[in-house]
């Protein structure tokens, strides 16, 4: 009886559920400016009564929506698991690549093909689904394509986002047939019918009269509809997003064993929290304003759904954010600060003209992308040229154009691995897919790439987000300590009592 009884207690320990709540564009500041806009049951119950590490961090430079939710599946850097960005260049026809994209699998209700190929680590899931000999349920569920496949990882039972064209719920054969419980839920013609009908407005009188942003005072409340041929898009960057995403994440729940069993499953949510259609919080303060505010009752709901169906208790939920990306469009010169455009497209032209002059002719460079450049490896390699010597040459020529903080090449960033500053470019560099040379552009100047259309504002501010642990008798407790977000995935491997990711060698929390 005494064996059996610290059995019991043992299974207890394992939640039944786990709920990963990953918000896009979530930053700490906003989270604590609205707080009047919230209730008790969503943002302020999980800061109450969960374990809050204040300040949390990606440990690598530059996280976007894809690269930082692979590393909170994985536990590891781009550097090793292989998503640089949610595009990069391909080597192989200097065109870029989505980095879901997989040719040889089959949409389910989209056009699009995707897989998780390009992940070239284990994930957190697909560890429990080895762990339970595949018995544990995986879902993830997004808006957009990139963050469901990555949250899913490689072995889920499903991964599930909006599909930009047709609006409907969509999926990949990547993770076996469509399934029957997601076919029935309507988001079809229906679904294009009732969208014409969709007016975003704020939530309620509250939202419309607070004001947070120092832009010029209170604004008048704003009516969004969502027509023409980027409706589904646009839809995508608003608040009612999240709604929908709850509202299919119920309809998981209801159809479905999750959480039913003492076998752990796991559930991904990724929500929305940045500005509508990406603009600055000057236009459209308000929209942001009620987008927290719809995020705090979409959270309310979700635990009070998740608890009902695993029980109060049983459930482990987890909530942190991608980072900070959106991109600021303020005039800086009308300010006198700094500034200027650095063009990408012009600065190849003239490293492989200077290249010429000094090995005579050839396409020494064959494209650039963001802030990389990537040289021709075949040509360098058939002419016996010294690959280290065509480097430090092109380093130092890049290194006199203006706007050019500084410039590291491939070589440069294994070599000076472990120092601070380079460590955590190293760690956004993958062998596979990065640049031969990436060119740190000035803050405050423009980074325009003439073949891609990119016009990117730099900016190295620093901006803070959470990591919230609540459930599953987790101690409450705040912590100002800044951590890093691969420490996640160990963290819950420990907790689910399975293997940490294979590249995983953070420690847990």
């Amino acid at each position: 009886m005494a064996i059996l009884n610290a059995e019991a207690q043992t299974s207890a320990e394992t939640p039944r559920l786990v709920v990963n709540i990953i918000i896009d564009q979530l930053r700490s500041d906003y989270l604590e400016a609205f707080t009047p806009l919230y209730g008790s049951e969503g943002f302020q119950k999980l800061l109450a009564e969960g374990k809050v590490y204040t300040q949390a961090e990606y440990p690598f430079h530059r996280p976007d929506r894809a690269s930082a939710i692979a590393s909170l599946m994985t536990g590891t850097s781009p550097y090793d698991h292989g998503i640089v960005a949610q595009q990069w260049l391909s080597r192989n026809t200097l065109q870029p690549i989505f980095c879901v994209d997989d040719s040889q699998q089959e949409g389910q209700h989209t056009t699009d093909r995707s897989s998780a190929k390009a992940l070239s680590v284990s994930t957190i899931t697909d560890e429990l689904k080895v762990s339970t000999e595949g018995k544990a349920l995986v879902y993830a569920i997004a808006p957009f394509r990139d963050a469901a496949i990555l949250a899913a990882g490689h072995a889920a039972d499903g991964a599930f986002w909006i599909d930009d064209e047709t609006g409907e719920w969509a999926g990949s054969s990547y993770y076996g047939p469509y399934p029957t419980w997601a076919e029935t839920y309507d988001l079809g013609i229906a679904n294009r019918k009732r969208f014409n009908k969709t007016v975003w407005q704020p939530l309620n009188g509250l939202v419309g009269n607070f004001n947070y942003f120092p832009s010029g005072g209170q604004r008048e409340p704003f009516k969004r509809k969502f027509t023409g041929d980027d409706k589904f898009h646009n839809y995508k960057t608003s608040a009612l997003v999240n709604e929908e995403v709850n509202r299919f994440a119920s309809h998981l729940l209801t159809n479905t064993e999750m959480g039913q069993d003492a076998v752990t499953d796991f559930l991904t949510l990724t929500y929305y929290a940045g500005n509508y259609q990406h603009k600055g919080v000057d236009i459209c303060p308000i929209e942001q304003q009620d987008n927290y505010a719809r995020l705090d009752s979409c959270l309310s709901d979700l635990i009070s759904l998740t608890e009902r169906k695993a029980g109060k208790g049983r459930v482990l939920y987890v909530l942190t954010s991608t980072g900070y990306t959106e991109e600021e469009t303020a005039d800086l010169s009308r300010y006198r600060i700094p500034t200027g455009t650095f063009n990408i497209t012009r600065a190849r032209l003239l490293l492989n003209m200077y290249l010429i002059a000094v090995y005579g002719q050839g396409q020494y460079v064959e494209a650039a992308m963001d802030n990389q450049i990537y040289l021709n490896h075949q040509l360098i390699e058939q002419r016996a040229l010294n690959l280290a010597e065509v480097l430090d040459r092109s380093q130092d020529f890049l290194m006199q154009l203006e706007g050019v903080r500084d410039v590291y090449t491939s070589q440069r960033l294994n070599i000076g691995a472990g120092s601070p500053g380079i460590e955590r470019l190293r760690r956004a560099y993958n062998t596979r897919c990065s640049g031969d040379i990436l060119v740190q552009v000035a803050p405050g100047w423009h980074l325009v790439n003439e073949t891609t259309h990119q016009d990117r504002l730099c900016r190295d501010s620093h901006l803070t987000f959470p990591l919230i642990l609540y459930g599953c008798n987790i101690e409450k407790q705040k912590i100002f300590t800044p951590v890093t977000i691969d420490r996640l995935a160990p963290t819950l491997s420990q907790c689910l009592r399975i293997r940490a990711p294979n590249a995983c060698d953070a420690a847990p929390l």
